[in-house]
């Protein structure tokens, strides 16, 4: 009996010990609560814990609302080689002038926003860039033909008008009541797919990401979310919970050309001062401070012995520019225009960027630690005041300027007026090419840009202009006005 006693406890006392020696052995495993704290007995229900419950956010109101609004934006581009519709030049045959041969159209295709019920609609300006035809789709299937009123590349904004009534559009937002963290909505059509939502957070706002490097007076002050955009998307709508817009979707962060958790949206308050300018000017009315920038960090504020980390360093005038005419030095720290702080470069721009020449800004500054304030009026890029209505150079959509001496001389002209910077518009869609020189049009000699607008303003039904492409090719061109 002792023996068999025995026998039992040592085999009990041998489990235990096997067991305990199996459990040393493991390796721990992780688990959300080791990594936050967390009582590792329960963690889900401590993970989940949020304390009071509140509602989950509902974004079918605001989608619906907000899908109506939005747009697929469709562009045919014709890619020629030679001469793109000409008239017959009766001295092409000598010369041996090449016949213009056409080759496939190339088709793209954007968002864009209704924002009144008799069909302006805003979209960026890539979306259609070099296009010769923009159609427009609704959400209710309805196509129509749209024509470009302006562009405005240094925001990367375009407005179109169709001929329509009655159509559903969107509502003004606020985008300087916008803040991080709030949910918003982007609407638009990725891929083709029309009528897409998706939901994200703002990330931060006043970002530059420095994708208008060809622009000399770029704006670039983004509303950066992780709403899902993809190509497709730009010239769309960022919504906020109300449906009210409050962006134009632009450009994505991205090293595939697809959606990698950033997306970024042109401030609506930004919007809205373009389209105005658009639709009263033909063209933006951009007021100008006069001052070179930089943003202030505490390397750069130990170095210049600044007083605060906040705002913007002026780090050089314009000669006569409007900061120097009402008293801003170099040197100074500007915190503040019309009573909205500027933390940054960008900040700066955008609030500057909603003003036009002969507008009046109130700039907040600190000099050697003491605040001043300034009363500055802004000026065009010409360094006047004047707003300058443009509707005849938006019509024709190009930039016209005189052509250098060098230039006629080696064609041989006493003068003419280069066709540069071409967009969407008269002559664009009558074939003109970038670098073409008109000399004359219905058979009247020009001189200077100013001739030309002129002559064009009091100009009605058909149009015959003549010129001359840098390789000496001579051409004829005709439009309606």
């Amino acid at each position: 009996m002792r023996k068999h006693i025995l026998f039992v406890s040592l085999t009990i006392l041998g489990g235990f010990a096997g067991a305990s020696l199996y459990q040393w052995a493991l390796p721990s495993s992780p688990s959300f609560s080791n990594l936050d704290g967390y009582d590792h007995k329960n963690p889900v229900k401590q993970v989940l814990y949020a304390g009071p419950s509140a509602p989950p956010v509902d974004f079918t109101a605001p989608a619906e609302r907000a899908v109506t609004t939005v747009v697929h934006v469709k562009t045919t581009i014709s890619r020629t080689s030679g001469m793109a519709n000409p008239f017959f030049d009766p001295f092409s045959f000598f010369w041996g002038q090449p016949s213009p041969q056409s080759a496939p159209q190339q088709q793209s295709a954007g968002s864009g926003v209704i924002l009144s019920e008799d069909g302006y609609i805003v979209t960026n300006n890539h979306v259609i860039e070099n296009a010769d035809e923009v159609t427009v789709t609704l959400d209710d299937k309805q196509t129509y033909k749209a024509r470009v009123v302006g562009i405005d590349p240094s925001t990367d904004l375009a407005l179109l008008k169709v001929e329509a009534e009655k159509l559903p559009h969107i509502d003004w937002g606020n985008s300087d009541e916008v803040r991080v963290g709030e949910w918003v909505l982007a609407v638009g059509n990725p891929f083709n797919l029309t009528s897409t939502v998706t939901a994200g957070i703002v990330s931060a706002k006043a970002r530059n990401i420095n994708i208008l490097p060809n622009q000399r007076f770029p704006i670039e002050s983004f509303i950066q979310t992780d709403a899902a955009v993809n190509p497709g998307n730009s010239g769309g709508a960022l919504v906020n919970s109300r449906g009210e817009l409050i962006g134009i979707n632009t450009a994505i962060a991205s090293n595939t050309g697809s959606y990698s958790g950033y997306s970024f949206a042109i401030p609506v308050n930004m919007v809205r001062k373009v389209v105005d300018d658009l639709i009263e000017f033909g063209t933006v009315q951009r007021g100008f401070i006069g001052v070179s920038i930089r943003d202030v960090d505490a390397e750069f504020a130990k170095e210049k012995d600044l007083r605060t980390l906040q705002g913007v360093y002026v780090n050089g005038l314009t000669e006569d520019g409007a900061a120097e005419s009402a008293g801003i030095r170099e040197g100074d720290v500007i915190t503040a225009i019309n009573g909205a702080p500027v933390k940054s470069s960008p900040e700066l721009q955008e609030q500057v960027g909603r003003h036009r020449p002969g507008d009046r800004i109130q700039v907040s500054v600190i000099r050697k630690g003491d605040e001043k304030l300034f009363n500055v009026t802004l000026r065009n890029k010409e360094g006047t005041t004047a707003v300058k209505r443009n509707e005849t150079a938006s019509l024709l959509g190009a930039t016209l300027e005189n052509a250098s001496d060098v230039e006629l001389d080696k064609l041989r002209l006493n003068s003419g007026v280069k066709v540069k910077e071409l967009r969407p518009g008269k002559l664009k869609n009558a074939g003109l090419k970038d670098g073409f020189i008109i000399t004359a049009i219905d058979n009247k000699p020009v001189k200077n840009p100013t001739e030309v607008i002129s002559y064009l303003d009091s100009k009605q039904g058909g149009v015959l202009i003549e010129g001359i492409y840098p390789n000496g090719m001579k051409a004829f061109y005709g439009f309606g006005m």
